[in-house]
């Protein structure tokens, strides 16, 4: 059975398939997804689109969140090309 939509799941950076699970997920590749964890071990996805527009931006998202209109991805900063 597959795990309900807005619950925490086991993961995060650095876990496997971060916090939404195996599942596709935007927010992992999102510059604007906050990691939060509470002293429980439980982890979620926090917006924070949710903090400038909380009419369009839900603070935390059902999972997985497969279409978002403020997605934008995570840039990688350039390589310093004098090194």
């Amino acid at each position: 059975m597959s795990e309900p939509s807005g619950s925490s799941a086991a993961g995060g950076p650095g876990g496997a398939g971060g916090v939404g699970g195996d599942l596709i997920n935007l927010c992992d590749s999102c510059r604007h997804q906050q990691i939060v964890r509470n002293t429980r071990g439980s982890v979620f996805s926090l917006c924070r689109r949710s903090r400038s527009e909380p009419e369009r931006f839900p603070r935390y998202p059902r999972l997985p969140v497969l279409r978002c209109e403020g997605y934008e991805p995570v840039t990688e900063p350039e390589a310093d090309p004098g090194r």
